[in-house]
């Protein structure tokens, strides 16, 4: 079998790999992102093990600019690996774990030396002292544990982090400043707006992620949190009293945090540092414009990346209405958000204009369940499909007519008759106007595969058109076919 002679190839279409991987011989593929940089640290692994086994095919995917290879993985989150074997994925990898990457490398490729027996999979067995070496280094820049000391896996800790350091001072709060959904949060809204300084908020209301993740990041129970430069400061007493003693703006001169000249003004919600106020506008109606907004790459109809894909999916899935913004068209948009949300790559999912986060983030609060509440404690809830929505119509009554006008004013002949006959039946039913919704005019003759009206169906079963009842009456049939 050929392998890849100890180096790394750049993949650069499904074809090509699907050539290479054909072939037999061992292959990782590694899915990465040139913003991210844990795949960066992972590469440099992936490098070192592709020279300790030369007998494998070590392959590279930029997982954005190949969002076919990627989709056919199901790849949400990078770096990513996927392990073949005589043709076919057998394993895979997610996340920057060194050891685990070496460990299954050894599983797939042997061992190093030809002719030596496969050894257990173990690191220092498996790869040289250069990936040893380097493992070792990785593991003290990022910390080897996929979870940090406080319980909280990586991306919700680093999600965490982003939050509390996005604004020199960050409140987490149960409702907004406009709107505090407790006295506890007024209180220091008020006193940060007397204090004079701006401050940006999050509401700990609409992302229950969050809620419970900062009680322990913070190891601070209760809401809410105020943050200067990323660090807490404490919970509403403790900000009361460093008010009352004057603590509190030392400790934000002590940060360099901007403070407002006492007669000149009041503090407030702050715009996010970097930005053009005119900028940063924009970009605020942007993110409200739509209850739910999807910044990514391409349109929900023609994505350009695979993350982006992945969302719009996860967003049909949940039946959602939501507005996207297509970042490739406006380089303004695309560099200033990222400075807008301390959010460094997309695509990026708002809801009432707070920020889920990424394809990642978004995917696992879908899995469990999250999604789906955060929504609806937003008031966004399901949207219908036509076919949903023309079966709840046909089941809104046992006898439904679809027609045009209605029983006290029919606005054509057939229905008029179709009318007439079900009340010399004495037949209760009920109708739909199919003139008043074209939506539904056109989607019901695919649905029920007729193409006139009016229809009448019973017990969300298609009875037939005007020819066919009149039919039934004439027959003495009708009212047993409506009533059986």
């Amino acid at each position: 079998m050929a392998g890849g002679g100890g180096s790394v190839k750049e993949v650069g279409s499904k074809g090509e790999l699907d050539k290479i991987v054909g072939d037999g011989s061992p292959a990782i593929l590694h899915f990465w992102a040139t913003w991210c940089e844990a795949s960066k640290h992972m590469d440099q692994v992936f490098s070192h093990l592709s020279t300790d086994f030369p007998h494998a095919h070590f392959l590279r995917v930029e997982a954005e600019e190949q969002p076919e290879i990627s989709e056919l993985y199901s790849v949400s989150a990078v770096p990513y690996f996927v392990f073949f074997k005589d043709g076919k994925a057998v394993d895979t990898l997610e996340g920057a774990d060194p050891s685990s990457l070496a460990n299954k490398v050894a599983k797939i490729a042997g061992s190093i030396t030809p002719g030596d027996p496969a050894a257990p999979a173990s690191l220092g067995m498996a790869a040289g002292p250069t990936v040893l070496e380097t493992v070792q280094e990785l593991a003290r820049e990022n910390g080897a544990p996929q979870v940090s000391s406080s319980g909280l896996d990586d991306r919700l800790t680093k999600r965490l982090q982003q939050l509390a350091a996005s604004h020199p001072i960050m409140l987490f709060m149960k409702g907004n400043p406009e709107e505090p959904k407790c006295g506890f949060s007024q209180k220091v809204v008020d006193i940060l707006k007397k204090e004079n300084v701006k401050f940006g908020s999050f509401d700990i209301l609409t992302d229950n992620g969050v809620r419970e993740g900062l009680k322990k990041f913070s190891n601070w129970p209760t809401y809410p949190q105020l943050y200067c430069k990323g660090e807490l400061l404490g919970g509403c007493d403790i900000i009361i009293t460093m008010h009352e003693s004057g603590e509190l703006k030392e400790v934000f001169k002590d940060y360099g945090v901007e403070i407002s000249d006492s007669a000149g003004g009041k503090g407030g919600i702050s715009e996010p540092s970097g930005l053009s106020a005119v900028l940063a506008t924009r970009l605020s109606a942007l993110v409200n414009s739509s209850p739910v907004m999807l910044f990514m790459k391409g349109t929900p109809d023609e994505p350009r990346c695979g993350f982006s894909r992945k969302v719009v999916d996860i967003l049909k899935q949940e039946k959602v209405e939501f507005e996207s913004f297509d970042i490739l068209t406006d380089d303004e948009v695309r560099q200033g958000l990222k400075v807008y949300s301390n959010w460094s790559s997309y695509p990026q999912l708002y809801i009432k204009g707070e920020l889920i986060g990424g394809s990642d983030i978004v995917l696992e609060m879908q899995k469990s369940g999250e999604l789906r509440k955060v929504l609806a404690e937003n008031g966004i809830h399901h949207k219908d499909s036509l076919e949903d929505h023309l079966k709840n119509i046909v089941n809104s009554s046992p006898v439904m007519l679809f027609m045009k006008g209605t029983p006290d004013a029919p606005r054509c002949g057939f229905s008029s008759k179709v009318v007439n006959a079900l009340k010399e039946e004495g037949v209760e039913f009920g109708s739909f106007d199919i003139l008043s919704d074209e939506e539904v005019r056109q989607g019901l003759k695919t649905f029920s595969n007729w193409p006139t009206y009016p229809q009448l169906y019973y017990k969300g079963e298609l009875v037939g058109g005007c020819d066919i009842v009149l039919e039934l009456q004439s027959s003495g049939e009708l009212k047993s076919t409506l009533s059986e």
